[in-house]
């Protein structure tokens, strides 16, 4: 801690998640594999989207920056992770802890917002097929995109200035394995009144709106389905639609278990907190992978091409 008027804290300490030499020894090989399989299926998602000619659609592009965005999220958490593993003082700086705190936050909004453009694309496939190539064009896709990462980059900017200019006087022990919004609200000396004003208004505003578009275009889509004879149709839509509303069903779930209820360090919080900042990074390819027809295709045809050589 600094001296003078007020003393501020300086360093934070992670609670962790095991006190036991033994365990940290093997949670550290289990979140090293966790954590190779999420950069190994992500950018192997990556990789096949961006080559194979067949996957340049709409759906796909948003896909490859949801890819992106995973494998940027656990790397946010995971090394730092792994590092307090093995460390025996668990221990992470003001500066470090607020980065972190701003990349959870500006990734967790960006994927919000990147999660109901996925839904407003295939409404627009599913309801509206003879004008999709025209109202999804290069522009658009791009722009709704870009918007997306905006808007997550000024939420998590926001709301973490606001926090870190709290007066962080003691305790330091963050209950948790990684510097996140609901145990670190608890360490402010001052009242934190208008940080926790400006992240309920964040959670109100986006999770709102991004919401309504998803309901929106689910409840378009299903009403769609329903007005449909077709057998072949109905599977269309199915295998177009299911992924991304898993996807969905465990972001938001997950999201807001954590961030809705008081913060007490609990083990089903660290259990939540592991869902969606390292389980989910996981899972969201594997989903798209093995229920998407077109995904798997192009990974046989990535898979069965034959290196060329040159001289």
């Amino acid at each position: 801690m600094e001296a003078g008027n007020t003393t501020r804290v300086t360093v934070f300490v992670l609670q962790g998640l095991s006190n036991n030499p033994h365990i940290q020894v093997v949670l550290f090989v289990i979140f090293l594999v966790i954590y190779l399989l999420i950069l190994t299926v992500n950018l192997l998602m990556l990789l096949v989207i961006r080559t194979d000619s067949h996957l340049h659609t709409p759906m796909y592009f948003f896909l490859s920056h949801l890819s992106f965005l995973d494998a940027f999220y656990a790397s946010v958490i995971v090394p730092k992770l792994l590092n307090n593993l093995l460390s025996k003082w668990k221990t992470i700086s003001f500066l470090e802890c607020f980065i972190q705190i701003f990349f959870v936050i500006f990734l967790g909004a960006t994927e919000t917002c990147l999660l109901s453009v996925m839904a407003y694309d295939r409404y627009q496939a599913v309801c509206h097929p003879l004008l999709y190539v025209v109202t999804m064009n290069k522009k658009v896709c791009a722009g709704l995109a870009g918007a997306s990462w905006a808007i997550g980059m000024g939420t998590g900017l926001l709301n973490t200035i606001l926090l870190a200019q709290q007066n962080f006087c003691g305790p330091s022990l963050i209950r948790s394995f990684a510097c996140e919004l609901p145990p670190v609200l608890l360490l402010p000396c001052s009242d934190p009144y208008v940080s926790v004003f400006s992240i309920l208004t964040t959670m109100v505003v986006l999770g709102l709106g991004t919401f309504v578009i998803l309901v929106g275009s689910y409840t378009r889509i299903i009403l769609t389905a329903l007005g449909m004879n077709s057998a072949t149709g109905w599977n269309k839509i199915f295998s177009t639609c299911s992924s991304h509303f898993l996807v969905v069903i465990i972001f938001y779930g997950s999201g807001i278990s954590r961030y809705m209820t008081p913060a007490s360090g609990s083990a089903l919080e660290q259990v939540l907190s592991m869902q969606y900042s390292v389980v989910t990074p996981l899972l969201n390819p594997l989903i798209y992978s093995l229920k998407n027809q077109e995904v798997k295709a192009a990974l046989r045809r990535r898979l069965s091409r034959k290196p060329r050589l040159t001289f």
